[in-house]
């Protein structure tokens, strides 16, 4: 009884005291548009994303999260922008996020209802700096001077 009570105090500590991993995508449309979504629990808009699921990779989470968000599909993941590791940059849980440019395709539409409000694609000049949700305008800023940032 005693072993099975260290077990699941372990648990609890891994799943409460630890970071979770997840996604942040940059997704380019084949006409050079980024692909944000706008989020309905702080009406912000921000980069699709989410949290990586047991038993999944980082390239199945972006595909699924992609499909979830925005109703489009991953065509190939470009390049490993950053991980971003800060413990504030998530207002809700200490998360720490992969982002990554993703070639897309299809049509954009919402699909998980309950988290999004809208889909958009934006001219990179076009984009809403400065207003984006969590700290997906560093993201983005980091992704236009070509860095591949951890932090």
């Amino acid at each position: 009884m005693k072993r099975s009570w260290q077990f699941v105090q372990t648990v609890l500590g891994i799943i409460f005291r630890h970071p979770v991993t997840g996604t942040t995508i940059i997704p380019m449309l084949p006409d050079g548009r980024i692909v944000l979504i706008r989020r309905r629990d702080s009406g912000e808009w921000g980069l699709p994303g989410g949290i990586v699921n047991w038993g999944e990779d980082i390239p199945t989470t972006v595909g699924r999260e992609l499909a979830e968000e925005t109703g489009l599909s991953l065509v190939k993941i470009r390049r490993l922008v950053g991980v971003y590791s800060a413990p504030d940059r998530d207002p809700r849980i200490h998360s720490i996020a992969v982002l990554v440019e993703a070639d897309v395709q299809g049509t954009m539409q919402v699909q998980d209802n309950l988290e999004i409000i809208e889909v958009q694609a934006f001219v990179p000049t076009d984009l809403p700096k400065g207003k984006l949700s969590h700290d997906h305008n560093r993201q983005l800023q980091d992704y236009f001077d070509g860095l591949t940032t951890l932090a």
